[in-house]
């Protein structure tokens, strides 16, 4: 199983990137994760013209990326617990997650998708929903492994 994350953010080196990179190594053995980290100067210039501008550039970014299972985060998806979250990536060749920027998602790339859901009713900055995601995919990856890591 391959899974990448797609987000509209800058690439930095903190200890956020510490913690997704644990994650990620320990998911390893289960499927291989990518994180990606997209951003253009077309992305930097729209985001200073507006929200519209901004939205389109990230549609125009991420649809070419559109292949295998497709799963946009954004603040009005579908509300999933871990055994949901863990049900829905089960038994697929390639998953991909998309995290949008600051000015969240055009209606039609999210219609795009195969599906769209919240990690939770907070607004979190984009390494904070990385870290969360990572560990999710982890504990998901364990679940459906019978790994003790879940309980």
């Amino acid at each position: 199983m391959k899974i990448n994350i797609y987000s509209i953010l800058k690439p930095s080196k903190d200890n956020f990137d510490s913690i997704i990179q644990e994650f990620v190594k320990m998911s390893s053995k289960y499927a291989k994760v990518e994180v990606l980290y997209i951003f253009n100067k077309n992305i930097a210039k729209a985001q200073t013209i507006g929200e519209k501008e901004a939205q389109q550039s990230y549609s125009e970014t991420y649809e070419p990326l559109l292949k295998g299972y497709n799963i946009a985060l954004d603040v009005l998806g579908k509300k999933v617990d871990t055994y949901a979250f863990s049900n829905l990536i089960e038994n697929k060749n390639e998953v991909n997650f998309f995290i949008g920027g600051a000015y969240g998602f055009q209606r039609e790339f999210l219609q795009k998708c195969d599906s769209v859901i919240s990690l939770s009713d907070l607004t979190m900055a984009h390494k904070v929903a990385n870290v969360v995601l990572t560990e999710q995919i982890f504990r998901s990856l364990c679940i459906q492994n019978n790994h003790p890591y879940h309980k």
